[in-house]
């Protein structure tokens, strides 16, 4: 029976094993799930982006306080003046009527909508780029190789994590927007990935020094001013999580296993600690997501309760200060 993720069956290659396009891993004959839902997801962001830029409509709503429209010769998709949005844009006011988060409004005004609505809105051009060419970078990997329900589930609920978090620090008139949570979740569920499947890997040393160096990398550009690292924080944690649970690949030689006699002791599909992690990252997910819901809806402000926490998502230098 055909399942239903997967793409149109390749040829089987002569040998049951061999060296897939990630060198660290030794992949399987199986055929790749064609990736769609990643392009889709791709292509979804930037169709609202080109919304929001025709609803802020600059060079009609723009009263000149903080200059003129950027690249006026694009009519309604003109940017706000570089000074309100450095990241050529439209402005605070659209992208709250769109759905960005706002911690008000999400506690106060029962608009817990925007905890989905905000991962798919994008502060400006720049904003948007180095997103959505991560995602493609991250996501279709993860798509060919675990299909589309297992990585759509992964993005989604990781941009909700990511969402909770950041609603828990951000402050009263601050809003947030963009798909980093979601991108950070595949990150965390690559490296959690790694780990439960850590036998089928080749090189292991390096495959998991490359992915924390990058992962690092992500993490240190959140300490940036108008960076909100507790959504990718947020996002990473959740993916993490997720990945123990929906990427668990069969351990080493149990695809040959199934040729064998049938008289033949045939392997476990899984590891006893494969399964174990399933159960642990389960308990945690839940309870993570329920504890931090019940918080934001409370109207909790974590920031009350961590002194240091806001160095997190942002340091001050001298060439630059955080805030509030």
């Amino acid at each position: 029976m055909a399942d239903p993720e997967r793409g149109p069956p390749e040829k089987p290659r002569p040998n049951n094993y061999s060296y897939n396009s990630n060198q660290y891993y030794v992949g399987t004959s199986e055929a790749q799930w064609t990736s769609w839902l990643i392009p889709m997801f791709v292509v979804a962001n930037i169709v609202v982006f080109i919304v929001a830029m025709i609803i802020n409509n600059c060079p009609k709503h723009n009263l000149g306080f903080d200059g003129k429209c950027v690249a006026k010769f694009l009519g309604r998709l003109s940017f706000q003046p570089l000074k309100e949005n450095p990241l050529f844009g439209p402005s605070s006011r659209t992208l709250k009527k769109l759905g960005a988060l706002e911690w008000f409004k999400v506690v106060h005004g029962h608009q817990g909508w925007r905890l989905f609505t905000c991962m798919w809105l994008h502060a400006g051009v720049i904003h948007l780029l180095v997103n959505m060419l991560s995602l493609i970078f991250i996501g279709i990997r993860l798509e060919q190789q675990f299909g589309f329900i297992r990585v759509g589930i992964i993005y989604l609920l990781s941009g909700f994590g990511g969402s909770i978090l950041s609603a828990l620090f951000i402050q009263s008139i601050n809003i947030s927007v963009g798909a980093s949570g979601a991108l950070f979740g595949l990150l965390g569920a690559m490296l959690s990935e790694l780990i439960t499947n850590w036998s089928i890997y080749t090189n292991k040393a390096a495959a998991l020094l490359t992915l924390v160096v990058i992962i690092a990398i992500n993490l240190a550009v959140g300490i940036l001013p108008r960076v909100g690292n507790f959504a990718h924080i947020g996002g990473f944690l959740t993916g993490f999580l997720l990945g123990f649970i929906f990427l668990l690949r069969p351990q080493f030689g149990w695809i040959e296993s199934r040729n064998l006699p049938a008289n033949a002791r045939v392997k476990s599909k899984h590891k006893a600690y494969q399964y174990v992690l399933v159960v642990v990252a389960s308990a945690l997910l839940i309870a993570g997501l329920t504890t931090g819901l019940v918080l934001l809806f409370k109207g909790e402000n974590l920031n009350k309760h961590c002194g240091w926490c806001h160095y997190l998502s942002c340091v001050p230098t001298s060439k630059w200060r955080c805030r509030n």
